[in-house]
């Protein structure tokens, strides 16, 4: 899942609807501010204590049952053997970390068991990430922009990326459920 501007409230009402044991691992990419310490991951695993919420080391292992979230300033890549890489290079459409990184890096590992979801936000960012994801095989999901406080990521990738489903939070929380517990 990737989100900026507006996408905490969205990503912390499906992170309650998911049950604390499921079978998938859930990556999300949030942009946050470089200067500035954040503490984006303290308030989730605090909020959620049943659940497993950690920033990944660069070639840590994926596993299931684990939601992971980008470290602050590093750009979160999957690599071929299914093990984070964090990368410090130049920011990509003004965010470090960039949601089209770590979706076209899952893109070209996981295919078509893949789903990606494009939450709120005021730039761009994912829909290069979605599109590649959709190219491999995989499902593309955008936030309903009319449910957006900041409909201008989830609107690109409608825009611009064909074949992707457009969920209301509730309905991307549904769809993860069913996903992560089959």
């Amino acid at each position: 899942m990737g989100g900026s501007a507006g996408s905490f409230s969205v990503l912390t009402q499906i992170i309650k609807l998911v049950p604390s044991e499921f079978s998938l691992p859930i990556v999300i990419v949030i942009h946050r501010q470089r200067n500035v310490v954040s503490e984006f991951t303290k308030i989730l695993t605090q909020t959620f204590k049943s659940k497993k919420i950690i920033e990944p080391d660069d070639k840590e292992p994926i596993r299931e049952s684990v939601i992971y979230v980008a470290p602050q300033n590093y750009h979160l890549l999957i690599e071929a053997d299914r093990t984070f890489s964090l990368d410090y290079s130049e920011a990509i459409k003004f965010s470090r970390p960039s949601i089209d990184v770590t979706f076209e890096s899952a893109a070209r590992v996981y295919k078509n068991n893949l789903a990606a979801i494009l939450l709120s936000g005021a730039n761009n960012d994912g829909t290069a990430g979605l599109k590649s994801v959709v190219e491999n095989g995989g499902t593309g999901i955008a936030q309903n922009p009319e449910t957006a406080e900041f409909p201008a990521m989830p609107q690109s990738a409608i825009t611009f990326v064909p074949g992707i489903k457009v969920f209301d939070p509730a309905k991307i929380a549904d769809y993860i459920i069913a996903i992560a517990t089959n």
